[in-house]
C-alpha cells in the first residue's frame, strides 16, 4: 500500500469521505526500472541481456511463433470442418418415458405437457444441449397418453404418440430461451426462428411444429404472438414477384 493511502486508511465506525480507501492489498507500489543494481531491476531493468526478449517492441511473440521455422500448426494436414450452426439434440426414447411415468416420475396433460425442464428435473436427461429430440425407440412398450413439447420428434414417434391419444408439438428454442424454460422463467420474450430450415420445419404440420395453421388450432394453450408469427412467416408461400421481361 502507498505512503498516501496508508495516512488515509479507512477506521472502524461511521463512513466519511475523509476516510475512504481502497481495500487493503488492492493496490501496491510502481515497479521501478534502470535505478542502480542494488534494487534488482537495474541495468538490463530484468530483461537479460541481448535476444528477442529484450528488444523493445517485441517482447513477446505472438502464440505458436518458433523463430521463423513452420509451426506445427501449418504442418498438420486439415481434413472437414466445423458446422457454426450444428446443434446436438438430447435423444429421448419412448420406454424411457413410460418407465418414468411408471415409476411416477412424470407426468403430463394437454394444458401442461412435458417439456425440457420436466425431462431434466426428474432425471430423464442429463444435459438439454440444444434441445429435446424424442425418438421412436421403444413404442412397443408405450402405454400411456403422453402429451410433450420437443424441440424435434422423428415420425414415429409422432405416430405412435398419437395412436394413443396423446400430443406432440414441436417449439423452437435458442440458447436463451431453452435456458429460461429450464428454469421457469415467463418474463422474457421467446425467441423465434430466424434460419430458413427453422422457419420451414416449425411451420410444417407433418413435422408437428407449433407454427403450422394446424398446430395453433389444436394445441390447447396458444399466445397470441404465436398467431402473428405463424402469419408472417407463411406470408412467402402467397407472395406473387413481377417476373423480368
Amino acid at each position: 500500500m502507498s505512503s498516501v493511502a496508508a495516512r488515509f486508511k479507512a477506521t472502524s465506525g461511521r463512513v466519511h469521505l475523509f476516510n475512504l480507501s481502497p481495500a487493503p492489498g488492492s493496490q501496491s507500489t510502481q515497479k521501478r526500472l534502470g535505478r542502480g543494481r542494488s534494487s534488482g531491476l537495474g541495468k538490463t531493468s530484468g530483461r537479460g541481456h541481448k535476444g528477442q526478449k529484450a528488444r523493445a517492441g517485441n517482447g513477446k511473440p505472438k502464440a505458436g511463433f518458433e523463430g521463423g521455422q513452420t509451426p506445427i500448426v501449418k504442418l498438420f494436414p486439415k481434413r472437414g470442418f466445423v458446422n457454426p450452426n450444428r446443434k446436438v439434440y438430447a435423444p429421448v426414447n419412448l420406454d424411457r418415458i413410460q418407465h418414468w411415468i411408471d415409476q411416477g416420475r412424470l407426468t403430463s396433460s394437454p394444458e401442461k405437457p412435458i417439456t425440457a425442464k420436466e425431462l431434466l428435473l426428474s432425471g430423464c436427461i442429463h444435459q438439454v444441449h440444444d434441445g429435446i429430440k424424442l425418438l421412436g425407440s421403444g413404442a412397443e412398450h408405450l402405454k400411456s397418453a403422453i402429451h410433450i413439447t420437443p424441440s424435434r420428434a422423428s415420425q414415429s414417434a409422432i405416430r405412435a404418440v398419437e395412436k394413443r391419444g396423446g400430443t406432440v408439438f414441436c417449439k423452437y428454442y435458442n440458447e436463451l430461451a431453452l435456458r429460461d424454460c429450464v428454469k421457469g422463467r415467463t418474463d422474457r420474450t421467446e425467441a423465434a426462428p430466424v434460419r430458413k430450415t427453422d422457419i420451414l420445419w416449425y411451420t410444417s404440420w407433418r413435422n408437428r411444429g407449433y407454427l403450422s395453421p394446424t398446430a395453433l388450432s389444436k394445441m390447447p394453450l396458444v399466445h397470441d404472438r404465436w398467431k402473428e408469427l405463424s402469419k408472417q412467416l407463411l406470408t412467402f408461400k402467397t407472395q406473387e414477384y413481377e417476373k423480368a421481361k
